[in-house]
């Protein structure tokens, strides 16, 4: 990779870091272009040469999210039914949201559901997440077992942000929010 790749690289992660940052404090309806490159010290004409618009910077910060969902729903799909698998799969999905990136993120999915729901990258996450639940859910399960297993991976979310207030490491924490999602698939 060239000096000039690598700059490229590293600037386009910064806007996104900083984006994540800005739309999780104060909202993605109330964050502009403007204000991310401000933050890093850079222009507007540099954020625009690396992302057209603030759903493209976000939608960019989904990517990952969305394959590793992929991922994990392909997998559930092959293995049988049962507690080991329901197991598997919330371990997998909490890695998806370790670290504070992560964190971050689902902070802006759970606090910015109203300007996220419209936006395309919006849609595709509520798909995604009614595919892992439908795949976790045994056929013909009832209302309660389907919303069990959706509580489940709710569950897994707080647990990456919602610890305010809550004693122990942030590894006890994700381990509790872990156990917690998994008693209720039991």
């Amino acid at each position: 990779m060239s000096v000039a790749d690598e700059r490229r690289t590293d600037t386009r992660s910064q806007i996104r870091e900083v984006a994540l940052e800005l739309f999780a404090e104060q909202g993605y309806d109330k964050t502009s272009l403007r204000e991310i490159a401000e933050r890093l010290g850079i222009t507007k004409a540099a954020v625009y040469y690396h992302f057209k618009t603030k759903e493209e910077i976000l939608s960019s910060l989904f990517d990952e999210v969305i394959g590793g969902l992929d991922g994990i729903v392909d997998w559930v799909r092959t293995q049988p039914q049962g507690p080991a698998t329901h197991a598997e799969v919330l371990r997998r999905y909490q890695r998806l949201f370790t670290g504070e990136s992560a964190g971050q993120l689902i902070r802006f999915l759970q606090e910015g559901q109203a300007s996220f729901k419209d936006l395309a990258v919006g849609t595709t996450m509520k798909e995604r997440f009614g595919s892992l639940a439908a795949a976790l859910t045994p056929p013909g399960g009832t209302p309660e077992e389907q919303l069990r297993f959706r509580l489940s991976l709710i569950a897994i979310h707080l647990g990456a942000f919602h610890t305010e207030g809550i004693d122990g490491t942030a590894a006890e924490r994700s381990a509790a929010a872990l156990a917690i999602a998994q008693d209720l698939v039991r």
